[in-house]
């Protein structure tokens, strides 16, 4: 028996996605960023300082937050403080990595730059949306340096984008809502830059074990919706 999508999309089709640029009024760089139901705000801060392990080399850093909001699944989520659960811990160091790669850190400079990625709604693929929200968010940031005269060329050397893609009942389907997160056998997140290197794999057999070949196509769907996200983000970016 087939798997039928509850929202009738193909295997290989991505939920819609949209980004609502300069969001909030004070942020380097703001994106609502919607896949979906699943809706991300990304928010960007410059600040003229390293961390202490890079201070006096020249270099720039990037690091990321993420949270949940109390209202963003049917049941109240707790505020997170002081203690972060692993999950949010796993998932902003994600973000971070995955924003890193996209920037050179000598031409950034002594910066260090922060995303801030909220969760406003989650319908699956949060961590996936606020990093392709998040790269839109960041040049969108970097561009206010360089009209301001900080920086004389962009440290962007690459765009970067991330999917998910699921096994149900033995069949490959590209960006999985929470209907279909729930009951996947394996469940992967792809991050890939503009030259379709790979950042970042994770995949998880929640069921049972899956294949080299059944990885094959993960990924040969992972990289078309990837493809497609990279024309969305240039798109919203010549807006």
């Amino acid at each position: 028996m087939t798997w039928t999508r509850p929202d009738d999309r193909q295997p290989d089709q991505l939920r819609p996605v949209s980004f609502e640029r300069q969001f909030t009024k004070f942020a380097a760089g703001s994106v609502l960023a919607k896949c979906g139901d699943t809706q991300v705000l990304c928010t960007v801060s410059i600040e003229p300082k390293v961390p202490k392990f890079l201070f006096g080399k020249g270099e720039g850093w990037l690091t990321a937050e993420y949270r949940m909001l109390p209202g963003a699944t049917p049941e109240r989520q707790s505020r997170e403080f002081l203690k972060l659960s692993g999950r949010t811990q796993e998932i902003q160091r994600l973000i971070g990595r995955s924003l890193r790669s996209t920037l050179d850190m000598k031409a950034l400079g002594e910066r260090t730059i922060t995303i801030d990625a909220d969760v406003l709604q989650a319908d699956a693929g949060t961590r996936t949306t606020a990093i392709t929200g998040g790269f839109v968010a960041l040049q969108d940031a970097i561009h206010e340096l360089l009209e301001c005269g900080e920086l004389l060329r962009s440290p962007i050397v690459h765009q970067v984008a991330a999917t998910s893609v699921g096994l149900i009942q033995d069949q490959a389907f590209l960006d999985l809502n929470y209907d279909e997160d729930v009951i996947a056998d394996v469940d992967c997140n792809i991050v890939m830059n503009d030259s379709f290197g790979i950042i970042e794999v994770q995949g998880t057999a929640e069921g049972k074990s899956f294949s080299r070949q059944q990885l094959d196509q993960i990924m040969d769907l992972a990289e078309k919706g990837i493809r497609e996200l990279f024309a969305l983000q240039r798109q919203a970016l010549e807006q």
